[in-house]
């Protein structure tokens, strides 16, 4: 079957998504944010990708992870990346955007535009990153009617559910263990417990949850979670792991050097051994193999 991402029902990554969960080892899905990023992250080898939702932000927007982007351009970003990469994509969908109603829509507009896996996470509008300070959380029987209008909207089962929940910060460990439970029980497809904060709690969820549904790390390079590998995380007991914003802060690391160098020097020959020159990055994002296609239609 020919993947088409505007075709509901088709899904073809997410079934591959599925099957691989099943799996012992962890999968591990770095963060991407546009579908350079996703090109390269796929050429490097891995089996699945993360769309941030704070990435986007950062990179479209120059703004930090608070709410301000919207389902549209999620949407817009995870179809230009399922267009360019075969690899399954899990996309962060925040609240949902909205309520149930809107959680639908979110739901139906990212299948279409080729998602694997959907997260939805029990946060009050606006959000902001789960590892600020000052987050809130909707009433548990709020969070399970999206959750359950997310199961309803989908065309095709293979379009994997994830459900976050954000209580530990705001009502403590076992609350939030409570949430995953009820959230559970809606039949989603995988669980994040975010912002655990320390080895003892992974443990624990691990253990209240692993044996029964696939559980997702979220490594967040300076975050409230301790950061370990993906293969320690897996020994664990976690069946997915995510370093969803290490790209975007790798590349400004990188922007801020390059662009110091340049306003320095006034030239980019300090920077030529750490750079891709501009045949090298045509090569990469596949220049050759695109006009050998065209010239097939020349002359039709």
């Amino acid at each position: 079957m020919t993947f088409n991402a505007t075709e509901p029902g088709s899904n073809e990554h997410a079934m591959t998504l599925a099957q691989r969960l099943q799996q012992p080892k962890a999968l591990l899905a770095p963060g991407v944010y546009d579908a350079l990023s996703a090109l390269i992250a796929e050429q490097a080898g891995f089996e699945a990708l993360y769309l941030s939702g704070a990435s986007i932000a950062y990179s479209r927007l120059g703004r930090s992870d608070i709410g301000l982007t919207t389902a549209t351009e999620v949407a817009q970003t995870l179809a230009h990346i399922t267009d360019r990469v075969k690899v399954p994509v899990i996309v962060d969908a925040d609240t949902g955007f909205g309520n149930a109603l809107n959680t639908q829509r979110t739901v139906r507009d990212f299948e279409r535009a080729g998602a694997a896996m959907i997260q939805i996470e029990d946060q009050t509008f606006p959000k902001r990153c789960g590892h600020l300070d000052g987050k809130g959380v909707v009433p548990v029987a709020e969070m399970q009617g999206k959750l359950k209008a997310a199961l309803d909207a989908r065309q095709s089962s293979n379009t994997l559910i994830l459900a976050r929940t954000d209580a530990l910060a705001v009502e403590g460990l076992e609350p939030a263990l409570e949430r995953a439970e009820a959230y559970l029980a809606c039949g989603v497809d995988a669980l994040f417990i975010e912002a655990l904060r320390s080895p003892e709690q992974m443990q624990q969820a691990c253990a209240q949850f692993a044996h029964r549904i696939p559980l997702l790390a979220n490594m967040v390079e300076g975050g409230q979670t301790p950061i370990q590998s993906a293969t320690e995380l897996g020994e664990l007991g976690f069946r997915i792991v995510i370093f969803p914003g290490g790209t975007a802060r790798a590349v400004a690391h990188t922007l801020e050097r390059y662009y110091a160098s340049l306003k320095a020097h006034q030239t980019t020959l300090a920077w030529r051994d750490r750079m891709l020159n501009f045949d090298e990055l045509n090569q990469l994002i596949g220049t050759p193999e695109l006009l050998a296609l065209g010239k097939q239609y020349e002359g039709q």
